[in-house]
């Protein structure tokens, strides 16, 4: 990345700048197309019988014919009350975390889904279908929150934190429980998106020196 975009980059993270209001109002809008396509499939699985695309779309755990479900599942939902349950979790954590950058709000989602995607079918239970979206929001959680950490960035810490205080009741879910929840995703994605946010860190780039501000020795 150059200096000077570099320099953009900062001024859209720099809270209270027209870039930062503009990026976030642009991740808004987006996140807010995505959820249609998810009422979509799901009004599809309704249609053609519920279920049926949660099957041959979703995680079935240590099963071959199940592993495409590390890229399908967070697109399929077990009813509408789950798919309910995952939106506006999704809009408000994946605007945050797609304001830091479009490519590397792609690749951080890529590794959450296949680090909590082939972490549930790896250990997940084998009489079981996994699906939904709450692995990659709790994946943008933990993205929001590492990133604060090693970027030094009081904004995504902030961030984190207010919407963990307002989805604390949910936070229960990365332990394990009676409950049909699959608290492997869920924890899974956390770490996800852990590990994404260092890997797509911002790397300060400094600028390059002109002529003009270096010092000429005489001999």
């Amino acid at each position: 990345m150059s200096y000077g975009e570099q320099a953009r980059a900062d001024a859209a993270a720099k809270f209270g700048t027209d870039a930062f209001y503009a990026s976030l109002g642009r991740a808004f809008v987006t996140m807010c197309a995505v959820i249609p396509v998810l009422f979509l499939v799901e009004a599809i699985d309704v249609g053609i019988g519920s279920g049926q695309l949660d099957v041959a779309g979703g995680i079935i755990p240590h099963r071959i014919d199940g592993l495409d479900g590390v890229l399908f599942s967070p697109f399929l939902h077990a009813g509408w009350d789950h798919l309910y349950g995952n939106a506006v979790p999704l809009i408000l954590v994946g605007t945050f975390a797609l304001a830091g950058g479009t490519k590397r709000f792609i690749w951080s989602t890529f590794v959450i889904m296949l680090v909590s995607g082939l972490g549930v079918w790896f250990v997940g239970d084998p009489n079981s279908v996994v699906v939904g979206a709450s692995g990659v929001v709790f994946g943008y959680l933990g993205l929001l929150l590492t990133r604060g950490l090693v970027e030094r960035s009081w904004w995504n810490l902030g961030v984190a934190a207010f919407i963990g205080l307002l989805y604390w009741y949910q936070l229960y879910n990365i332990l394990p429980t009676d409950q049909p929840i699959s608290w492997q995703g869920h924890l899974l994605g956390l770490l996800g998106g852990a590990i994404a946010a260092i890997i797509f860190r911002r790397k300060r780039v400094r600028p390059a020196s002109s002529p003009s501000s270096t010092s000429t020795l005489e001999f």
